[in-house]
Parts: C-alpha cells; structure tokens; sequence
C-alpha cells in the first residue's frame, strides 16, 4: 500500500494531471500506479514525461533503453521498476528470458549492448564515480558522446524512478519480480 493517497482514477488526480495521465494511457493503454502516484504533484508528473520523452527520441534503441532499466532497478532494489521494465521489455522491446537475467545482473547477452548495460550499472553502483577505463570500454564499443550522455540520463531518470517507488511503496501492477538484492 503507498504511503501517500494515489488517485484511483484520472478524475481523481489534480486538474492539471488530466492531460498528462490521458497522454500516458494514450500511449500505453492504461495509466500505471507510477504514473497515477507522481501525477499528486502535476509538476513533478511534467517533468518526469519531459524527460522520459526525450530520452525516448535519442539515439540508444528501445532495448537497450529497457536493459538499462533492468540494470539499474536490480542495484537499487525497486521491485516496482524491476516488474515493470521486465514486462515492457518482454512485450514492447522483445527480449527474452535470458537477456532480462542477464540484464538483471548489469550485463547483456548483445556484445554492443552489453557495454552500454555495463557501463550504465557501473555510472549507478558507483553514483557517477566510475574509472577511466569504465568509461574507455563505453568508447570503444563504439558508442558516442551523445551516446554516453543519454545513458547517464537514463541511468539518473531510472534512479528517480526506483527511489520514488522505493520511497512511497506504489503498490506494483505488473507480474512481480523481486530485486535479488539492493547495493
């Protein structure tokens, strides 16, 4: 059970919610218990689909954006991230099985994406203080600097996530996975 009220419907979030929340089962059929606990604060809802928005335009592909979800949410030990990135990634980017295991564990079964997956979950189990050589393996996989830079920011958005779900206990409306363990 959240430790804050979440609006059971769109009506019932605030106003200025209602757009966004309509925006979201627009685009993915329903509106989440995330999306329906953040849209409490409008603004914090604004800026979360701002940035989720844009990131969905960069360069890294939808796969390789839900790898690094998996990652990150299994660091942090968000079984509400963890859940629904492993559906999402099941269902919308097709990974199987053994790649969310492998993701799950800061790895990826694709030699390309598995440097984009190392290196987001070591920017996470480090807070940002990574080697150079972490970084150089990035480069030299082939990955650009705006590359780079959108797996920080999905990294960080990812680390928002988990912290807002860990912090308010939404209650998880995917098949549950359970984080092995937190960092």
């Amino acid at each position: 059970m959240p430790r804050i009220s979440q609006p059971a419907t769109i009506a019932d979030a605030p106003e200025a919610s209602h757009p966004l929340l309509e925006a979201v089962v627009k685009q993915l059929g329903s509106a989440p218990n995330l999306f329906r606990l953040v849209a409490v604060s409008p603004q914090a809802l604004e800026g979360y689909l701002a940035l989720s928005g844009a990131l969905g335009k960069g360069a890294l592909p939808a796969a390789t954006r839900e790898r690094i979800a998996l990652a990150v949410a299994e660091i942090n030990g968000c079984d509400y991230c963890l859940s629904a990135h492993a559906y999402l990634g099941k269902n919308l980017a097709r990974l199987d099985d053994a790649e969310i295991a492998a993701n799950r564990s800061g790895a990826s079964n694709d030699p390309q994406a598995d440097a984009a997956v190392r290196f987001a979950a070591r920017v996470a189990a480090t807070r940002g203080q990574i080697s150079d050589a972490e970084f150089s393996a990035v480069k030299l996989a082939g990955y650009s600097d705006a590359q780079i830079i959108e797996i920080v920011q999905h990294v960080a958005l990812n680390i928002w996530t988990n912290m807002f779900n860990n912090v308010f206990q939404t209650e998880v409306d995917f098949p549950l996975l359970a984080a092995r363990q937190a960092a």
